[in-house]
């Protein structure tokens, strides 16, 4: 059941431990002007961990070229203890090509499935998820005026809401939502597109909101990373270089990212290691209690007659 409040809803998952389905979705709630539900795979996605998603359901009845910046935040609730809730959030571009973004690695299930660890109770798991619009780009309204202005030829065509909203930085158009993080960049690398030579304003365009995109990922938390990821990134400071842009402080970072995830990945296989020891000394631990305990209770009358 999904029940909508403003930009957040809670979704309750029922009969969790019941459910053998490899995927789950919550009922539909309208934010803005898209119909937008949760996505959860149960069992995990690729790994043995809860995987929460969210996406955008009625894509279709949306213009072409539709884009919706949009901050997503979403918490598994602890029903036991709300200090110990866990939550995740990242932006993204919601468009054609990715109607859905979210967190593979939520919470490891086995501690999802933890007796009285809080986050499974009565059979039930409790999702909070909050939605926030930065930007907007193609609206039915918006296509509807497109449609209307082409039918009246004597008069002139009305310049896209993108186009009106693109503010210069340095010589580059950018969308509102990347104002400030362009101006930081200009700010700590004033030199980095001395180089770039291109004049056509929607390829300036292009390129810095794919320089932006790059430094947001780098901006993952390292298991929302993962290394394909960090591939990806260093082709694409590879094309930027090529263009002229200097990137060599975002290589040196890539580097520093790629050296913490494989810590990160060693440390986790570590973890596990332990977690096994663990796990098996203390079974030995109850098994030995077990038989100190059955060793030291005392004798009945008839033992000792």
């Amino acid at each position: 059941m999904a029940k909508g409040v403003d930009k957040k809803f809670c979704w309750e998952i029922k009969n969790f431990s019941s459910l053998n389905s490899e995927r789950c979705n919550s009922v539909p709630v309208v934010i803005g002007d898209c119909k937008w539900r949760l996505v959860a795979f149960p069992k995990g996605y690729k790994a043995d961990y809860f995987s929460l998603y969210l996406e955008v359901t009625d894509f279709q009845s949306l213009p072409c070229g539709w884009r919706r910046y949009v901050k997503f935040r979403a918490s598994i609730v602890n029903q036991l203890s709300q200090e110990l809730s866990v939550q995740q959030e990242t932006h993204r571009w919601f468009d054609q090509n990715a109607r859905g973004w979210g967190f593979e690695n939520m919470l490891p299930l086995t501690e999802l499935n933890a007796k009285d660890g809080g986050f499974l109770v009565n059979e039930q798991v409790m999702i909070v998820a909050e939605v926030e619009f930065h930007e907007v780009i193609g609206t039915l309204d918006e296509s509807k005026k497109i449609i209307e202005s082409n039918d009246l030829l004597n008069k002139t065509q009305e310049v896209p809401q993108q186009v009106k909203e693109s503010i210069d930085i340095n010589g580059f158009q950018v969308l509102p939502s990347q104002v400030e993080s362009v101006r930081r960049i200009f700010e700590k690398h004033p030199e980095i597109a001395v180089g770039f030579q291109v004049k056509n304003q929607h390829l300036r365009k292009t390129f810095m909101n794919f320089l932006v995109n790059v430094i947001e990922t780098l901006c993952q938390s390292l298991q929302e990373l993962s290394n394909e990821d960090l591939v990806e990134v260093d082709i694409a400071l590879t094309y930027l270089k090529d263009a002229g842009f200097k990137v060599d402080w975002l290589e040196k970072k890539l580097d520093q990212v790629k050296e913490k995830k494989e810590k990160e990945q060693s440390g986790l296989v570590m973890l596990q290691g332990i977690e096994q020891q663990l796990h098996d000394l203390m079974h030995k631990c109850e098994k030995k209690k077990s038989e100190v305990l059955s060793i030291g209770a005392p004798l009945k009358f008839d033992d000792v007659v």
